[in-house]
């Protein structure tokens, strides 16, 4: 297989060049399982550790290799090979890292498109999947968004919760589907280009692993049914994998997520919520917070019925996140430079005292 095949192009073999990498091996890195790493090349497939240099020069989680990455690599035992760098990558999907204040964890890299999957059967909720789209939005990713399960809902109510998102959520595209009847699922394949990389997001349970086994026409992917003690998806998928589809399209799988945590999302909260940023240029005050300020062109929309006021709380609830987000960032900055200055002053009383 060649390297066209999982998505290498003139951009990557660019960026190669420019980084003097030419003398290594080029992979990309297909799965990832704490720190563990299958990379693919044209030769096969091959386990994969970073380099004591990689490692020691990484400032953050960010620094380190991700499912997605093209990579530069050299062999170095039978089946194995070492990460020398990671190449530029040119979109990077991530979320505030669970547990971890100011730290964010990268779902995928390199991605083209977002199938966002929600079953309609269980804990549907429109939140998240705005949730979702700013992480796509931040990155550039064009999202999609996929109802599935929908053998197990009324034509009636499957129609109300299309026309429910579709208020909400303006200009993405959007498709219902059973990985059961097989319902829709031409539908999506319909999308997948050749040399362009997708990834499923959505919680555990929703049907990602279902939808990816219809689309490759495989039981590549483990499968599960909903706990009946909690109602819940259980964790079928536990890392990330890139899978090359027969179509020419790339997919990745990830485990599901519980928790969308918003971190520096840049531009991403402006345009999922653009008709919100629309309306506040007409507001009184230019640093209005539309929440309790006279003349403010938001809450008067969303109190004339104008603005969806769960779209409103919604967006409201994801800017204090990302703002607490930024101040956190912000404070370990400032930790670390402090740190820095200590470290640096103690060394010079030493150099002092020493001469």
């Amino acid at each position: 297989m060649k390297l066209e095949h999982f998505g290498y192009n003139n951009n990557i073999e660019k960026l190669r060049i420019q980084h003097n990498l030419l003398d290594f091996g080029i992979g990309r890195v297909i799965s990832e399982h704490k720190e563990r790493y299958m990379v693919k090349t044209e030769n096969g497939e091959f386990e994969a550790e970073i380099t004591g240099n990689l490692r020691y020069t990484a400032n953050s989680r960010e620094d380190f290799p991700a499912v997605g990455d093209w990579v530069a690599i050299s062999e170095y035992d039978d089946h194995k090979v070492l990460i020398h760098a990671i190449l530029p990558r040119k979109t990077i999907l991530k979320r505030q890292a669970v547990g971890k204040k100011g730290e964010n964890q990268i779902i995928a890299t390199n991605i083209d498109f977002a199938f966002i999957v929600q079953a309609v059967d269980r804990d549907f909720n429109i939140n998240r999947i705005e949730r979702y789209l700013t992480i796509c939005n931040v990155s550039n990713v064009q999202p999609i968004i996929i109802l599935n399960k929908i053998d197990l809902i009324s034509e009636t109510a499957l129609s109300d919760l299309i026309s429910e998102v579709q208020e909400r959520v303006k200009h993405v595209p959007l498709m219902a589907i059973s990985n059961t009847s097989q319902k829709g699922i031409k539908t999506v394949k319909g999308y997948i280009v050749q040399g362009k990389t997708y990834c499923l997001l959505g919680s555990s349970g929703v049907g990602k692993s279902s939808l990816l086994n219809n689309l490759s026409g495989k039981q590549l992917m483990k499968t599960n049914t909903i706990s009946t003690s909690t109602n819940k998806g259980r964790h079928v998928t536990t890392h990330r994998e890139l899978i090359v589809l027969e179509n020419g399209g790339i997919i990745i799988d990830n485990p599901g997520i519980r928790e969308v945590g918003i971190s520096d999302s840049v531009g991403g909260l402006e345009k999922t919520f653009g008709e919100i940023v629309e309306l506040s240029k007409n507001c009184k005050f230019k640093d209005c917070t539309h929440t309790i300020e006279m003349d403010c062109a938001v809450l008067a929309a969303v109190e004339s019925g104008k603005v969806d006021k769960l779209f409103y709380e919604n967006y409201l609830k994801m800017k204090r996140e990302k703002e607490h987000f930024e101040s956190t960032v912000a404070q370990k900055r400032k930790k670390d430079k402090n740190f820095g200055k200590m470290v640096k002053q103690f060394k010079n009383l030493r150099k002092s005292n020493k001469y």
